[in-house]
């Protein structure tokens, strides 16, 4: 059987730059050298144009993250050449990127989720009371991955800084209501059938959250799979995520992010339509959790691509 040429797609404008890259590098570690020609392209974070012939290549496979490689736009590119590429497509890719905009998706389906504001500018404390409710608060940009320039915000005097810094990365940040309890993570592959692999558990220790110090330094979270709970709410927690995968039409895979109130209350945090392949990242956990190998779990992504 003639190999398929494959071209790994990395780096790119986003702050999410390095970490796109570790997930890069890993991916082409891994891919079946006896199944595919391999090649692999960092973009620069200040490209102006994208001088590259994807055309020559079976499929590109999208190991970008953030802005340009997880908001429809290189989904958008590639879909006008007529390439293939893994992960999902540009609408869905759009959908999900945009916390606010998913988060209306997740009302109009009453599927929970934390209570929250869209703000583009310095707004007061009394104003985001007035709409949210009284402290603690979580704030974070609206189109952000990786937890990059994400704060708690515990008291009224840390909150303008909280804002300054979200603001620093993007004109519209998610200002919510935060929730305390426990983390957990589901990651789902498939296109029109898909399925969900065991629930991970996500413990931070450098962070009193699941930030970008405790998803990228080793030993910064305690990953449990599978997860301590019980089995109700596992199914539940996996439902939610085929349900969250299937409602912005996700193609391949994704990864939902829950938090579960003390009372067992699950709330959807985010969707993630191109969910990180760095050697620390979740989705490879409970693939091989669930007996699939780092190169398999890359098979069947680059399978449901070409489906």
């Amino acid at each position: 059987m003639k190999k398929k040429k494959i071209l790994v797609l990395m780096g790119g404008k986003s702050s999410e730059h390095d970490i796109s890259i570790l997930s890069g590098k890993e991916i082409v570690r891994n891919l079946d050298k006896k199944k595919y020609t391999v090649d692999s392209f960092i973009l620069p974070k200040n490209f102006k144009t994208l001088n590259k012939d994807f055309n020559k290549y079976d499929l590109i496979f999208n190991a970008l993250h953030g802005q340009f490689g997880e908001d429809g736009t290189i989904q958008a590119i590639l879909e006008t050449a007529g390439v293939k590429y893994t992960g999902s497509d540009m609408l869905a890719s759009a959908l999900g990127m945009n916390k606010a905009v998913f988060h209306q998706l997740l009302k109009a389906n009453n599927i929970p989720y934390p209570k929250g504001i869209v703000v583009q500018r310095d707004i007061s404390y009394k104003e985001v009371r007035k709409n949210i409710g009284n402290l603690p608060y979580f704030v974070k940009p609206v189109s952000g991955g990786s937890s990059v320039g994400a704060m708690i915000v515990k008291t009224e005097k840390t909150f303008p800084k909280a804002l300054i810094q979200a603001l620093k990365f993007e004109k519209q940040v998610l200002v919510e209501k935060y929730i305390k309890g426990k983390e957990f993570t589901v990651s789902v592959l498939g296109n029109d059938s898909p399925y969900s692999l065991p629930v991970v558990e996500i413990v931070p220790k450098a962070e009193n959250f699941f930030g970008y110090k405790s998803k990228y330094t080793k030993g910064g979270t305690d990953e449990i799979v599978p997860a301590r709970i019980i089995k109700t709410l596992e199914e539940k927690l996996q439902k939610l995520a085929v349900d969250c995968h299937k409602l912005i039409g996700c193609r391949g895979y994704s990864r939902t992010d829950f938090i579960v109130d003390e009372k067992g209350k699950p709330y959807i945090l985010e969707i993630n339509t191109l969910p990180g392949l760095t050697a620390y990242s979740l989705l490879p956990k409970a693939a091989k959790a669930e007996g699939i190998s780092y190169s398999q779990l890359l098979d069947k992504i680059i399978m449901y691509a070409f489906k």
